[in-house]
This record gives C-alpha cells, sequence and structure tokens, in this order.
C-alpha cells in the first residue's frame, strides 16, 4: 500500500496548532464554569486548578479528522459515524463531570452507551483468526465493548501527576501510529496521528508545573480513541497477535488499571472508588518528585511500545535496543533511588 504521508504530516500538524492555541481558552472556560480542581487528600497538587483542559485535546482532534476525513482513501463512513457519535458522548459526560463531579455509576452508563455506538456501526474486534473461535466469535460484542469501557478508564487513572496520562497517551498513540502504518490502515494512521498532536499541544501547559490539568474530559476522551483506532487498526491487522501487541502498546495504563481492581477487590473497596495506591503515587511515596516519576513512567511506556513494535515486525535489533533501554532505565531508576534514600536518611 502506498501510504498518503502529506495527510498524515497534516493530522498531526493540525492537531498540535489547533489544541496548542486552544488551551488558554480551556483555562478560561474552567474558570468560567466553576470547573476547578481543588486540593485534596490523595491528589498532588496544593492550589486550585482548571481542569477543563481536555477541551483543547478534543478540539484539537476533533476539527482535524472532521476535516480530513474526506481525504482517507479507506474511510469507513458508518464506522466513522459510530466513532465520532461515541466520542460526543463521552465528551459530553467529561464536561459535566468536572464541573458538577458525577457519580461513578453515572460516568460508567454512558462509557457504555458511547461504546455500543460503535459497535452498533460495526466496530467489533476480530477474533476470526483467534483460538476457539466458534466460541469467542460470539462474544465479539461483549469484548469489544470490555475493551472501549476498559482502556478509556484506564488512562483516566494514571491521570494523577502532571503530564503523565498526556505523555503516556501521546506514546500510546504514536505506537498505534506505526502499528497501523505496518498494516496499512490509512484512516486509522490518520486518527492516531491526530491524537498524537492533540497530545503534544496540550503538554507543554500540562507538564509539571502544570497550568491546567485535562480532567475527566480529556482522560476519558484519550483512553476512548486509542481503544477504537486500536481496534480499527491493530485488531485487524495482526490477527492472534492483535491482542499481545494492543496490551503492550498501551501497557502502563492497563497494567495499573488492573493492579488497582486487583488491590481493591483485596481490601474489600468499591473497584471505582479513588485511591492513592497507583504506580505514580508508590513513586512519588518513595522520594521521587514529579518530574522524576513521570520522566520514569514515560521510559516504561516507551519500551512497551518498542517491544509491542517489535513483535509486530519481529526484528531482532529492536529487541536489542528494548534490552538496552531496559538496562539504562534500571541504572537510572537504581541512582534516583539511592540519592533518594540519602535525602532522606540526612
Amino acid at each position: 500500500m502506498v501510504h498518503n504521508w502529506l495527510l498524515y504530516i497534516a493530522a498531526f500538524a493540525s492537531a498540535f496548532a489547533i489544541s496548542m492555541v486552544m488551551t488558554p481558552f480551556a483555562k478560561k472556560l474552567s474558570e468560567k464554569l466553576g470547573a476547578i480542581d481543588y486540593p485534596k487528600a490523595r491528589g498532588m497538587h496544593n492550589k486550585p486548578m482548571p481542569r477543563l483542559g481536555g477541551i483543547a485535546i478534543v478540539m484539537g482532534f476533533m476539527i482535524t479528522v472532521l476535516v480530513l476525513y474526506r481525504y482517507v482513501s479507506d474511510i469507513n463512513i458508518k464506522h466513522f459515524i459510530g466513532f465520532i457519535a461515541g466520542a460526543v458522548v463521552i465528551v459530553c459526560v467529561g464536561i459535566v463531570d468536572d464541573c458538577k463531579n458525577l457519580p461513578a455509576k453515572v460516568k460508567l452508563l454512558f462509557q457504555i452507551i458511547a461504546a455500543l455506538l460503535v459497535i452498533a456501526s460495526g466496530i467489533r474486534i476480530n477474533v476470526v483468526m483467534w483460538p476457539v473461535t466458534y466460541y469467542l466469535q460470539k462474544l465479539s460484542g461483549p469484548i469489544t465493548l470490555i475493551w472501549i469501557i476498559g482502556v478509556t478508564n484506564a488512562v483516566n487513572l494514571i491521570d494523577g501527576l502532571d503530564g503523565l496520562a498526556a505523555g503516556v497517551s501521546s506514546i500510546a498513540s504514536l505506537c498505534l501510529m506505526v502499528l497501523c502504518i505496518l498494516t496499512g490502515t490509512e484512516s486509522a494512521v490518520m486518527l492516531t496521528a491526530a491524537l498524537a498532536g492533540s497530545c503534544l499541544g496540550f503538554l507543554p501547559r500540562n507538564f509539571n508545573p502544570a497550568e491546567i490539568f485535562m480532567g475527566d474530559t480529556g482522560a476519558t476522551f484519550l483512553g476512548y480513541v486509542l481503544a477504537v483506532t486500536s481496534i480499527i487498526g491493530v485488531f485487524k491487522g495482526y490477527a492472534i497477535l492483535a491482542l499481545i501487541v494492543c496490551l503492550l502498546s498501551l501497557g502502563l495504563p492497563i497494567f495499573d488499571t488492573l493492579c488497582a481492581m486487583l488491590r481493591r477487590l483485596i481490601t474489600h473497596q468499591p473497584i471505582m472508588q479513588a485511591d492513592r495506591g497507583h504506580l505514580h503515587h508508590k513513586l512519588i511515596d518513595n522520594g521521587y518528585t514529579q518530574k522524576q516519576a513521570v520522566l520514569i513512567l514515560y521510559g516504561i511506556s516507551v519500551l512497551l511500545a518498542a517491544l509491542a513494535i517489535f513483535i509486530a515486525i519481529q526484528d531482532s535489533r529492536v529487541l536489542a535496543v528494548v534490552v538496552l533501554a531496559v538496562i539504562v532505565l534500571s541504572l537510572v531508576i537504581f541512582i534516583f533511588n539511592n540519592k533518594n534514600k540519602a535525602k532522606r536518611a540526612e
């Protein structure tokens, strides 16, 4: 397949520029609507922060894809409408939640509605090449529903440090973009390029010390788009390897979410109740600064993304790079850990 590289570059650049320009507007809108995140026990900031920054990410992405979709050669209009409709539901609920703090069950209900709109449009996880196909094929709809809701909430749960969710989502979307280029899915490449651009355009004002938070509007939107684009571009391209590749490309938020669910089950807490036991909290509690913790988690995300690409292309050189990066990252963490221990001892 001949790729439309100009389209991909335009999608990334347009989303980046719009998101960057819209971030100050989102900050003013947050203050006007009273969407302010006040300091709390499990939080990491000590002053009120505007939290409708996700509007900038959404605008960067939505304006870009609504303008450029007509130039995509393999676009499926029914799929595209279902995807956009679900995104609108996610964004509207996110805005209301950032202003009014909706109950978790209400948010979950609307996430199910958004996922069902996607499934109704024909976007489903392809399990034709999986083992025990006859039985799994009947569960294609429920599997897709669980995947979309799971990834949507996984990204939301890691949004606990300045720049963490935006940075990790950027890495994940770039990884998915590469995988979609390999599968030749032009529509998914355009969507992931736009998502990466909108995240990176927002990141400068969200990185520590942050001026604005993305809130549930941004975090759930990022999770939703990552979930759906992985179905469109990756699950349909790698057959049995698709699940492994997708789990690795979105590895950090998925792993953190599974650990959070297991932890809450063991301690008999409600699964959807927020706590201060996530991986980024553990790093902070061990003496790392916000920037150090975020950079460590960025590094882990990059390694998982590289491993996903290695599995997809089966290139031993990539494996060598990943192993080397693991060694370097381990040394960096070891050095920082020793320095932090020394400071605490003093």
